[in-house]
């Protein structure tokens, strides 16, 4: 066979390939959020759904499939058709921080997933009810300190990075914090809101708008420069608090496919993600969503990015536990059962005030309260003391 009618064979062989490559997407692309709505990568994955809608005529579908700490979406992505036509938009804790901490995944995050382009990040804020008794870090802390047990803490989750930098901060702090899981940000904030829980650590994506509101209020951002996204927050050197005056910790989000994904796929996503992230309309709209918008980059810098923070979680965890006399995390409360975390403490008699605030004089509930559930207990204090540098 000469040169010419071999370079005419592999031409021919090809063109299946590119014809298909061509015809992506054929059909809508199924996009699955492992969070409830109000997420992060919901938010995110809402602005892509309609830019991509609007620039290229694509149509997406976000699913939001809740559950086992994003568990329950990672897998069914995992397990699916790797045609492209479903992928996976998520935060980093259900890919690196869950699988840290749970041993024993349905999936292999390094094998069964591929990386096709970094979103961007956003920050955590420590918020309290709006009017806890304390309006700085340095207030809140020592009030801690000062009735011990008496605080509880609200997470979105077991295994988020919500809870365990709420683990990094009461153990840098000494102060014990009884924790509660939810099923995401939302609820948690509500309650938070109404003083049933009295401290938590969020993203700054669901968050924000509650500070804004009056509903919350926002004592610190986790990073070692304010945000400007709210920019009269402290950051934690100037918190008073020496103990966190390094403590960083940030959220990322990402878009990622099932492992045999064909290639030309994962660049034709990369190729336009990294547009949007190129033209300042699409910045700006993310910011409105309070996420930073990543530079555009090649699926490499996602890969690189997820395998470095779960080697980094998964170390630290394994030190907090060997080092510290940890046992592996255990949820305190079930999630359905989280709504009055602090019914248990209530002591017998009429009911107090919705907030439990030392030193506040108690007054009739101006509601009926449910019956006290049991006591949650206490979350092992498994979590790290920095943020892992790849967020630095």
């Amino acid at each position: 066979m000469t040169s010419l009618s071999r370079r005419a064979t592999l031409a021919t062989l090809a063109l299946p390939a590119l014809a298909r490559a061509q015809a992506y997407p054929s059909r809508p692309v199924r996009v699955i959020v492992p969070f409830p709505p109000g997420n992060m990568s919901d938010l995110i994955a809402r602005v892509l759904t309609e830019e991509m809608q609007t620039r290229h005529n694509v149509q997406i579908i976000v699913d939001n499939r809740a559950g086992a700490t994003g568990a329950i979406g990672v897998q069914a992505v995992a397990r699916a058709e790797p045609d492209g036509h479903t992928l996976l938009l998520t935060s980093n804790s259900p890919v690196v921080v869950n699988p840290a901490v749970t041993p024993n995944l349905p999936f292999d995050v390094t094998t069964d997933l591929v990386s096709m382009s970094l979103m961007g990040w956003t920050g955590f804020l420590i918020v309290v009810p709006p009017d806890l008794p304390a309006n700085n870090l340095s207030e809140l802390v020592a009030l801690m300190r000062a009735n011990p047990g008496r605080y509880i803490a609200a997470n979105p989750g077991m295994g988020t990075a919500g809870h365990l930098t709420t683990e990094m901060f009461s153990r840098l702090t000494r102060v014990p914090l009884e924790q509660v899981p939810y099923r995401g940000s939302a609820q948690a904030l509500l309650d938070l809101s109404v003083g049933r829980v009295h401290f938590m650590i969020d993203a700054m994506t669901s968050a924000t708008p509650q500070v804004l509101g009056g509903r919350i209020k926002a004592l610190a951002v986790i990073a070692r420069n304010r945000s400007p996204i709210l920019p009269n927050v402290p950051a934690m050197p100037e918190s008073g608090v020496p103990e966190v005056a390094n403590f960083e910790s940030l959220a990322w989000a990402g878009l990622m496919g099932p492992a045999g994904t064909p290639p030309a796929v994962t660049l034709w996503w990369n190729e336009k993600i990294n547009l949007l992230l190129a033209d300042p309309a699409f910045i700006r709209r993310l910011a409105q969503q309070n996420v930073e918008a990543a530079p555009p980059g090649g699926p490499e810098r996602l890969a690189d990015l997820l395998r470095g923070d779960l080697a980094r979680w998964q170390r630290l965890v394994r030190e907090a536990q060997h080092h510290h006399g940890l046992t592996p995390l255990r949820t305190p409360a079930s999630p359905a059962k989280a709504a009055h975390p602090a019914a248990a403490r209530r002591p017998a008699g009429p009911a107090p005030s919705r907030h439990r605030f030392p030193g506040r004089r108690r007054t009739a509930s101006p509601r009926p309260r449910p019956a006290p559930a049991s006591r949650p207990a206490p979350s092992s204090r498994s979590a790290a003391r920095r943020r892992p540098s790849a967020c630095r």
